[in-house]
């Protein structure tokens, strides 16, 4: 299933940089960056509760937000893009 991760990070001191970096770098071992802090991530079941546990373990609860979209199988049908195009396929090759 294709989900979809958004976060937001208070990065107003050098402990939330690093949960952001620490964050972002879980993230990229699952997906794709398509924004700054959204990743496209083709996960079954398992992978899913593995990273949402590892982002919950990183995360401030009081200060940061951690939000999981499950866009499904048939996702090819519920997203549309428009502007640059990055040729990002979800099937594709992740290289890190």
């Amino acid at each position: 299933m294709l989900v979809l991760i958004t976060y937001d990070v208070n990065t107003e001191d050098a402990a939330g940089r690093k949960r952001l970096r620490q964050i972002a770098k879980q993230c990229v071992n699952y997906g794709q960056r398509v924004q700054n802090s959204v990743f496209e991530c083709l996960l079954d079941a398992a992978q899913c509760r593995t990273l949402q546990a590892k982002l919950c373990s990183i995360m401030d609860t009081e200060r940061d937000s951690l939000r999981f979209y499950y866009l499904g199988n048939q996702y090819k049908t519920k997203i549309e893009h428009f502007g640059r195009d990055t040729a990002y396929s979800p099937e594709g090759l992740l290289l890190s």
